[in-house]
Parts: C-alpha cells; structure tokens; sequence
C-alpha cells in the first residue's frame, strides 16, 4: 500500500512542480512522471539536510521541492 501512495503523491507533486515552474515542464503526464521521480529525489535531498516527513502534506511537500529541482535540472540539461 505504500507504493500506491508514493506514485499518487509522486503524480501530484509533478502536477504541482508545473503549475509552479509554469512553462518550463513537459506537459501533464510528462511533469507527474517527474514527480514521481522527483519524490525520490526530494526523499535523499531532504534527508542530506536531516529533515524527514511524517504526515501526508510533509510528503507532498518533499516531492514537490524533488520535481522542482529536477525540472530545473532537466531545464538546464535541455538548454
């Protein structure tokens, strides 16, 4: 069960990194599946700086900063 939750907050936390980033993602399901992946690379981020998420919203938070960072990357690789 917590894989479910972790590709569901994974594609909202993509969803929401485009809405932030405006223009600079990859469509809708281009920017979820970076969401997904940028919820593993918010994982590692926020654990380098000794934070861990306990609740469902702390999650989403750390995702979302994840696919933030990771469409800025992908931004800067595609220039």
């Amino acid at each position: 069960m917590g894989l479910i939750w972790f590709i569901l907050i994974g594609l909202c936390a993509g969803w929401l990194a485009g809405r932030i980033t405006k223009g600079s993602g990859f469509g809708l399901l281009g920017n979820m599946a970076v969401g997904v992946v940028g919820a593993v690379l918010g994982g590692f981020l926020f654990g380098l700086l000794g934070l861990k998420s306990t609740s469902l919203l702390g999650s989403l938070v750390t995702a979302t900063v994840g696919a933030i960072a990771l469409l800025a990357l992908l931004r800067a690789v595609k220039r």
